[in-house]
């Protein structure tokens, strides 16, 4: 297989060699899913019916998982398909190798790579990759989040009634009663529209393009939302837990917006969970 080095990013300042790796790791599993989509032949459920997980899933984790440790042996790893992997109790690798599996089942081009180095337990790069369009979606700590190289920012929609927004569903939505239906409906009656794409990275990615105004969803895992939260913080964007506190990385539930609608969405939410 080979791989085109397309930059995604400008070499530069301290952790550019993180960027480096986490960039061509996030390559790499995306060619692999490119080259793979449709052909998906071990579909098995996790949690749910609608939790899946396939061999190109772990496929494409045990190369972005070869690809870190060649270059960084005693680094910590946090992956969606194989765990943890203690090695380091400064940096670890939050990895989610295939975001939209279900869609990349049913043969919808859009799912991605997501990769994040956390240093001392805060993450300081992000990368989401998405293979279908061949976006590179990169951010550093207090650097700044790019595409392909140009600058990201957050949109300038400045109302609620005025905004494009997305969610998801939890996995247990046929039999949970805290499900995010009220919420969606709470939202579609007060925005333009609401959009579920069916993966958190791309989603958290397209915030801080400014092409959503706000996203929402009450379950993740911390590998679905590092990479993302840290694109929007950097793209001027805010996130924050469903009450507008800091988001717990560890099972995170989560509110990212262009800021300006965020006050917003935050009431939206206690008033319908309140009830």
């Amino acid at each position: 297989m080979v791989v085109k080095a397309w930059p995604c990013y400008a070499r530069r300042r301290m952790s550019a060699s993180y960027l480096d790796v986490a960039v061509e790791a996030a390559r790499r599993a995306g060619a692999f899913l490119r080259e793979h989509r449709g052909a998906a032949q071990s579909v098995s459920m996790k949690s749910s019916p609608i939790n899946l997980v396939t061999e190109i899933d772990r496929g494409a984790e045990a190369l972005v998982v070869e690809r870190i440790h060649h270059h960084f042996p005693d680094h910590s790893i946090l992956a969606e398909e194989g765990g943890a992997m203690e090695r380091s109790r400064t940096h670890r690798w939050v990895i989610d190798p295939l975001d939209g599996t279900t869609n990349f089942v049913h043969g919808l081009p859009l799912f991605a790579v997501s990769i994040a180095l956390e240093i001392e337990g805060r993450v300081a790069v992000g990368v989401v990759f998405d293979p279908n369009l061949g976006e590179c979606f990169v951010a550093e700590r207090g650097r700044g989040a790019t595409l392909d190289g140009v600058p990201l920012r957050v949109s300038a929609t400045a109302a609620l009634d005025k905004s494009l927004l997305a969610t998801g569903f939890p996995y247990d939505v046929r039999v949970a009663p805290d499900n995010n239906l009220a919420e969606h409906a709470a939202f579609t009656r007060r925005s333009r529209i609401v959009r579920e794409l069916g993966t958190a990275a791309i989603t958290l990615a397209w915030v801080a393009a400014g092409r959503l105004d706000g996203f929402w969803e009450l379950v993740l895992g911390p590998w679905d939302v590092a990479s993302g939260a840290l694109l929007v913080e950097e793209a001027g964007g805010r996130i924050t837990d469903l009450e507008g506190g800091p988001v717990d990385p560890a099972a995170p539930a989560v509110v990212a917006s262009n800021g300006t609608i965020h006050d917003e969405m935050i009431r939206t939410l206690k008033e319908v969970r309140a009830q």
